[in-house]
Parts: structure tokens; C-alpha cells; sequence
């Protein structure tokens, strides 16, 4: 299988439209996915997703054929995202828009209710903390694949998404949608 990645690249690299669709087509879930939970809108994360592929693209000679082709692409992607953050921060603040949500009825409403609080704690955390939960969550990535795409000490990744965790569960409670006994997910 990395002979045949490795050869996706080549032809990539040759410029084959094909091979470079492919390539996008194959990791553009993860990658739309990360951006989307950092970012936490779709036209930011639809807009970093695409950069990600064109900075990869531009980068992919440079690609260490030894290292596993997500992590590498999933930290172009992380840091992508923290530079359009770091850019919202020195923006003056604009008024939140309210959307409307749809009318719940029935057992959606826990469930909705639950997936919003989930995104409001996951929104609180630290960028650091929240980039290595969603990677070790929603990607799947083991902790050395996050170290490697967050260029830091698996020891650092285990302790990033324990206290990721640690937060969301302190959230979740402070909001009164987990019972004290409940938090035994630590």
C-alpha cells in the first residue's frame, strides 16, 4: 500500500490531474474535519481545507516518504488554522448571529441539546488541547501520529487530550448535563 501511495505522489508530482483529484479526494474528509473543529465555521474551514491541498501540493517534493502522509497533511492543515485564529483575534469582535435551529421534538432534543453543549466545551479549549482531541477523537490518529503532525512529545499529545477531555467533562457537568457519577470517563 505505500508503494502504491508512493506512486499516487509521483504522479502527482509529474502533474497528473487524475492523481492529484485522487489524492485530494482520499484525505479531504479528515482534513474538512479538523479544519471545521478548530474553526468552528464552514466557510472558514471549506476555504483552509482547499489551502491545506494547494500549500501540500506545493510542498510535496519536500514530503519525507519515511513519515505517514496524514499526520504531515493533518499539520499543514492544524497550522493553517491557527493562523486564520490568530488572525481573527487581532479583528475587532463582531456580534454573534443567532441561527435558527430547527424545532426538536421528541428524543432529538437531549440529543441536540448534547451535541451543542459538546461544541460549545470543545470551543472553549485551548488550541492546542482541542487540535490534539479532535485527532485522537474524530480522526483516530494514535498519539505518536498527532505528535509527529503537532511536531511535539507524545507525552505532550497524552496530556493535551487528557485535559481536553478533563474540560469538556467540567463543562458538561457545570451545565448540568452529567451527573457526579456520570464524570467516571476521566
Amino acid at each position: 500500500m505505500a508503494d502504491e501511495f508512493c506512486l499516487l505522489v509521483d504522479r502527482c508530482l509529474a502533474g497528473e490531474q487524475a492523481a492529484i483529484l485522487e489524492l485530494v479526494d482520499r484525505h479531504q474528509g479528515p482534513v474538512f474535519g479538523l479544519c471545521y473543529r478548530m474553526l468552528r465555521h464552514r466557510q472558514d474551514a471549506e476555504d483552509m481545507t482547499q489551502e491545506t491541498f494547494v500549500r501540500a501540493l506545493r510542498s510535496l517534493v519536500g514530503w519525507d516518504r519515511q513519515r505517514v502522509f496524514l499526520p504531515w497533511l493533518l499539520a499543514i492543515a492544524g497550522n493553517r488554522c491557527r493562523t486564520l485564529l490568530g488572525r481573527r483575534s487581532r479583528r475587532p469582535a463582531t456580534t454573534a448571529l443567532v441561527e435558527n435551529l430547527p424545532d426538536c421534538s421528541g428524543d432529538e432534543e437531549p440529543a441536540r441539546r448534547l451535541s451543542e453543549e459538546l461544541h460549545l466545551a470543545l470551543g472553549r479549549l485551548r488550541e492546542e488541547y482541542r487540535q490534539a482531541f479532535v485527532l485522537f477523537h474524530e480522526q483516530e490518529l494514535s498519539y505518536a501520529e498527532i505528535g509527529a503532525a503537532l511536531d511535539c512529545p507524545v507525552g505532550t499529545v497524552k496530556t493535551w487530550v487528557h485535559r481536553a477531555r478533563r474540560e469538556m467533562i467540567e463543562h458538561l457537568r457545570g451545565r448540568g448535563m452529567l451527573a457526579e457519577q456520570q464524570h467516571a470517563l476521566r
